[in-house]
């Protein structure tokens, strides 16, 4: 899966106008960037780190996506300045670039370009929401599991030392981002037994090792046969 963040898919000069209109911020982990049902005028470019989008349904929590480097916070409520839709939370140190929603939109509108990024950030958070839906009717777990990881390895991964020489075929990545058993269930709707159930099964058996701080991919070709893509023979 090929994610192109928005900081990458803007004109070069829209990021410098941005960097002179913006504040770098460092957000240490555990802090919140934007609380869900609350107001706020601000707009965050993550440099660095990772955060988690989450909202609270009747005491549960349900993680909508993931995000990290490139990443954009906050365009929702830029656009039609609505209340937050969600809570985003760093999961790790943070380094992020942060402005005003009005400052932010200022920039968009005389860099024209730009905006194209952003459309690209909306269609993709569309099309990932569109995909999420299906994979529950007819229920499919294991394409909905596998779907979030290869997000966390496109986003995130690092390749492991060895490459294809780790005992499970294809290329092999690792995560440094603390999401554990029970947060990709809720990311992917499901329960952690039945991530643990998936991870142990096959084609996946063995080649997936989750920890508090870490995620090891062994094989991405088994994620993704196991997110129905029959073509595993690109990188």
């Amino acid at each position: 899966m090929e994610i192109t963040p928005f900081w990458d898919a803007l004109p070069g000069r829209a990021r410098e106008a941005l960097r002179q209109a913006g504040t770098v911020v460092m957000i240490k982990p555990g802090a919140f960037l934007t609380r869900e049902h609350t107001r706020s005028s601000q707009v965050f470019v993550l440099h660095s780190g990772a955060v988690k989008v989450w909202v609270d349904r009747q005491g549960e929590t349900v993680i909508l996506d993931v995000l990290g480097p490139g990443d954009l916070v906050g365009e929702l409520e830029a656009v039609d300045a609505g209340v937050r839709h969600a809570s985003v939370e760093a999961l790790t140190p943070v380094q992020a670039l942060v402005l005003p929603a009005d400052r932010f939109r200022t920039v968009l509108e005389a860099h024209p370009g730009s905006v194209w990024a952003v459309a690209g950030v909306l269609a993709e958070r569309l099309r990932d929401a569109d995909e999420l839906r299906v994979l529950h009717f007819p229920d499919d777990p294991e394409r909905r599991l596998a779907g979030r990881l290869l997000r966390l390895v496109a986003r995130f991964g690092t390749p492991l030392a060895g490459g294809a020489e780790n005992g499970h075929g294809g290329s092999g990545y690792q995560v440094q981002v603390p999401l554990c058993q029970q947060d990709l269930g809720r990311w992917a709707g499901m329960g952690r037994r039945k991530v643990a159930q998936i991870l142990a099964g096959e084609p996946v058996r063995g080649g997936i090792t989750v920890t508090r701080n870490m995620i090891v991919v062994r094989s991405v070709d088994a994620l993704r046969r196991l997110s129905g893509d029959r073509d595993t023979t690109s990188g």
